[in-house]
Order: structure tokens, then sequence, then C-alpha cells
């Protein structure tokens, strides 16, 4: 078969999920990104979005991503992988810093920096804690406050917890492949 493209070009989103794997291709082209195909395997050793049996789950990963490449003719050498289930919650949550002059990157850092720092239950962490805008001194909408004057900067944040066990299941899936 024929390979297109370079293997940095593209980017794969793999979809874990109790009874299939969905594996999306795309390709970057030019600045764009190019969708080159979807394809669906079976999955074993999941259950209700969490691992059961890891030798089944990092096979299923394996031959999905050798049946997307050989499908769409690519190499694969990085993955997005999703993570669902029940041990996955979004939350919004404000927090506020006052400094009374302009707003610097380090503000911000230290914004979210504290959004980290919630109070998750003892068997979750911290995935992923994605900025959803800011507010200086009332004012709504902020998509970059640097540089900005306010007395009070808050942040509104998207923080997504999930548990230790499907985080390190997730580590050695990526292993497992490797």
């Amino acid at each position: 078969m024929i390979r297109r493209g370079h293997p940095e070009n593209i980017i794969v989103g793999l979809d874990v999920g109790t009874t299939k794997i969905c594996t999306v291709v795309g390709e970057v082209m030019s600045g764009t990104l190019a969708f080159r195909g979807m394809h669906i395997s079976s999955s074993k050793g999941m259950r209700k979005g969490a691992v059961v049996n890891m030798e089944e789950t990092v096979q299923s990963v394996r031959n999905a991503l050798k049946e997307a490449e050989s499908s769409f003719g690519v190499e694969i050498n990085s993955v997005y992988v999703s993570i669902s289930g029940a041990h996955v919650k979004v939350h919004i949550i404000l927090r506020c810093r006052y400094r009374g002059r302009d707003v610097t990157y380090a503000d911000v850092d230290r914004v979210l920096d504290s959004a980290k720092a919630v109070y998750v239950p003892l068997d979750r962490e911290v995935l992923h804690v994605v900025p959803a805008g800011y507010t200086i001194d009332g004012q709504n909408g902020i998509k970059d406050p640097v540089g900005m004057t306010g007395k009070g900067l808050r942040q509104r944040f998207i923080l997504l917890p999930g548990s230790h066990l499907h985080a390190e299941s997730s580590e050695m899936l990526r292993k497992g492949r490797d």
C-alpha cells in the first residue's frame, strides 16, 4: 500500500470503549486538518469505561491501530485518547486574585495553579484544567487578560478529574503500544 503523508502530519484520535474502539485519522496538509477516515474495531478487557483486563485491552488497542494504519495507509506514532466513564466529572469553578495592577502571565499561571489545587477525593486526580474565560472587575468574556488593569481577576475553568486507576491504565496502554 502506498503511504501518504509524513507520520508527524498524521493526527489520530482513539476512543476506547467497552465494546468498540473508534479510531479517527486526520492529516495536516497546508495548515488544514483533512479527514482521512474512521475505523471501528472490537474492544475487549473494558467494563463501564474502566480496564478490567489489561492484556486484552492492550491487544485490542494494538489491533485497532494496526487496522487503521493498514486501512488508511499511514504510520501512527502517537494518538489522542479520549477518557470517559462514570469516574470522570466536569466542574466549572471560579478563582480570584486581587492585584490592582496590570495582569501578567504569572498572575494567570497562579490562578490556573490554584485550580489544580482544588480538593478531589483521594481515589481521584486532576487530569486536565481547561481555561474557559476570564473576568476583570466584573467585565466578563475576556479571552486573554494579560496587560489589562484591574483589582480582581477571576478565571472560569473546567476541571476534569479522573480516577488514579484509569489514568494509570491509560499510561499502561500507551506503554503497551511502544
